[in-house]
Order: C-alpha cells, then sequence, then structure tokens
C-alpha cells in the first residue's frame, strides 16, 4: 500500500500519531452514527485509547514490564475501531434501508458498545497487570529410574528484575528440586545488549542451585547470542550445554541411588539450521549409553519426530509461550514453530518419546505487547516415581 510505503523510512516512531488518528476516527464514528445531541460520545474514543495509552505507559514505571508502548496502543486503538465499525454500521445501513432506528434500538446500541469498550479495557488491563504475574506451578508425576524432583524453567526473557521472577525464585526454592534444568530464552530481545538486562539475568540465574546440578542450553540464536550466554553464564555453577552429552553425577546422595550412566542429558543447540540440529541430536543419541534414561534439552518443540525415531525418553522445550496470547476454543494465535499450531503447549506423545512444551516465564519482546491472555507464566516440575 503506498501510505504504508509512505511511512515505512520514518520507523516506528510514527506509530503514535497513527493511533491518534484511529482514535480520532473512532470518535468521529461513534458521534456520526448515533445521536448528535450527545455530546460526550464524541469524545468517548479519544477516552477509551487514552486510558490505553495510560495502561502501557504506566507499565515500566511500575516496574512490571519495559516495552514500547507504539504498537500495542496501535493495536488497542485499530481494535476499539472495530468495534465501534461493528456497532454501529448496522445501524447506518438501517438508516440507509430501513429509515432511522428507534430510540430504543439505538439506546441499546450505545449502551452495547459501552459494554464492549468497557470489557476490552478490563481485557487490556488483566493481560499486561494480571495474567503475566499470575505464575503458576505445574506437578506432572511419572515412572522415572529414580525418585527424582525435576524443575524446568524456560524463556524467561530478563528485561529488569521485577516481581515475576522473584516469585519464581521463591518458588523454585520451595519446590526442593533435585535437577534444574533450563531451556532457553534468559533475556528479551529488545534488551539483549542492554548490561544492565544481562546483569540481571545473570544475578537471577545465580540464585538457581540444585543437588544434581542446573543445566542450560541457549534459547533462539538471535536471543541467546554468544557475548550473552558469555556475559550471563560465566563463572555460575551451571553447565552450559552446547551439543553436549552429560551423565548426571552420582556423588550426591538421592532417596534411591540411580544406577551407573542411568540418567542422561542431551544438550542441542538451536540454530536456524533445522536439519544441522537433527543430525546433532542423532549423534549425540548414539554416544548415550545403552539402556540409560535420556532427556532432551532444545529450545523449541520442532525436533520431536527425530527424538521420536532415536528413542529419546523425555524432550523438554519452550519457544511458544503457549501463544502467549489465545482464543477461547481455538488456543495460540502465533507459536512460532515450523509446524504451526501442531505444538502450542503441554504434553505430546511419540512413539516412545513424551515432549512437555512449556509457555515460560517472561513474555515476547521487542514491540510485541508484554500481555499474556489464557497462557499464563509456568514453572514445570516433574516428579519421577
Amino acid at each position: 500500500m503506498p501510505i504504508i510505503r509512505t511511512l515505512l523510512p520514518f520507523g516506528l516512531g510514527v506509530i503514535p500519531y497513527l493511533a491518534l488518528l484511529l482514535a480520532i476516527l473512532l470518535a468521529y464514528q461513534t458521534w456520526l452514527h448515533n445521536a448528535p445531541q450527545k455530546r460526550w460520545l464524541r469524545w468517548m474514543g479519544l477516552a477509551w485509547s487514552a486510558s490505553d495509552a495510560a495502561l502501557l505507559l504506566a507499565l515500566p514505571r511500575l516496574g512490571l514490564s519495559f516495552g514500547p508502548s507504539a504498537l500495542p496502543l496501535f493495536m488497542a486503538s485499530a481494535g476499539r475501531l472495530l468495534l465501534t465499525l461493528g456497532v454501529h454500521y448496522p445501524l447506518r445501513w438501517q438508516r440507509k434501508f430501513k429509515g432511522p432506528p428507534s430510540a430504543r434500538r439505538l439506546q441499546a446500541a450505545q449502551a452495547f458498545w459501552l459494554a464492549l469498550n468497557l470489557g476490552m479495557s478490563a481485557l487490556i488491563a488483566y493481560s499486561l497487570y494480571v495474567e503475566p504475574f499470575a505464575l503458576q506451578t505445574t506437578y506432572l508425576e511419572w515412572r522415572g529410574p529414580a525418585a527424582l524432583r525435576i524443575v524446568q524453567l524456560s524463556d524467561i526473557h530478563v528485561e529488569r528484575l521485577t516481581r515475576r521472577e522473584q516469585q519464581m525464585l521463591a518458588e523454585v526454592e520451595a519446590l526442593a528440586p533435585d535437577l534444574i534444568l533450563l531451556t532457553g530464552d534468559y533475556v528479551n530481545l529488545d534488551h539483549r545488549d542492554d548490561p544492565l538486562t544481562r546483569q540481571e539475568a545473570r544475578r537471577l540465574l545465580a540464585q538457581l542451585h540444585a543437588p544434581l546440578g542446573v543445566y542450560a542450553i541457549p534459547g533462539t540464536p538471535i536471543v541467546d547470542t554468544p557475548p550473552v550466554l558469555e556475559e550471563v553464564f560465566q563463572g555460575l555453577d551451571i553447565t552450559l550445554l552446547l551439543d553436549q552429552l552429560v551423565s548426571i553425577p552420582l556423588s550426591i546422595p538421592l532417596s534411591i541411588p540411580l544406577p551407573q550412566g542411568a540418567l542422561t542429558l542431551l544438550g542441542v543447540v538451536n540454530t536456524r539450521d533445522f536439519a544441522r540440529d537433527q543430525a546433532a541430536l542423532a549423534r549425540l543419541m548414539s554416544q548415550a549409553a545403552p539402556g540409560s534414561y535420556t532427556i532432551l534439552l532444545y529450545h523449541n518443540p520442532d525436533l520431536l519426530d527425530e527424538a521420536a525415531r532415536v528413542g529419546v525418553d523425555l524432550y523438554l522445550a519452550g519457544h511458544t509461550h503457549g501463544g502467549q496470547i489465545r482464543l477461547p476454543f481455538y488456543g495460540a494465535l502465533i507459536t512460532g514453530s515450523r509446524f504451526g499450531k501442531r505444538f502450542e503447549m503441554g504434553q505430546y506423545t511419540q512413539g516412545p518419546t513424551t515432549l512437555y512444551l512449556s509457555r515460560g516465564i517472561g513474555m515476547e519482546g521487542l514491540n510485541m505487547p508484554r500481555a499474556r491472555l489464557l497462557s499464563p507464566p509456568e514453572i514445570v516440575v516433574i516428579d519421577w516415581k
């Protein structure tokens, strides 16, 4: 579209002005297609967008999240406009083809429009202020080679340490895991090169401890870059697996001792070369001790077919955030997986392999809204019996 091509050179800085334009159109539609004598209607659209802007701009000031507000405000204003058009164009068509609507019907339409916008405001507030901090713990009980508690943490996406991360640390400590497994994306993409963000991520991860150790893999290549991984992990008591295999050390007593080689972790680096990642998994599996219980750590769920083919027992992944924004009866709008909606969140079984796909802790970066809807953050606890 010519208008888009014209605006693109100015970057995302133009978005607040587009949002203001949409808000003005919203107020105009409200006023034009309803009772002009009610002057407050013409300002209502601007009031809705002003409330959206206030909710978004308050987030960093309250220390809750730190993403840009321009694009989310644009999206919210567009949603307001769609609500207005959806409610009031039927009234316009009625005027055109059947005559003016009755006063009663007009009042009902206005009340419905107000209710929709109030509902949208409540939804925006909930998705920005409530659900991102409603950290849940998912408990899974499976048969394993020993009595063991494993905690999986994924997609922490640190911008700054907020009450969500503090709650995560407190919950992990209370869970007293034998083993902690981290499945990638430790900082947020738009904060990736921020020294303070890296320090905060390092300070957070330094507080994770477990008797059998803490093991990690990199996440998305553009997020967990080599400089990020070096600065965040160097010197920490965390083993970063880079296309590596490790047998869990047996020097720490468990309630039921593990036999030699019974538990093997496979850490595969997520790259943009899917065939390479498949080959790396196959190579590591060929090195695993025969009869050992294998746990694959790979950032996204896309290796399930290969994991089942080579006989992985348990596969832990993240990346999708459960969609982060989900719709009732439909689920995730976007998953980030090469297989689309095949993988969204939760447990999947294929052949001998069980995949658990975590919703993660943090949220997507760049200009995406720091919001969660029907996909709360998640700590995963696997209790082997």
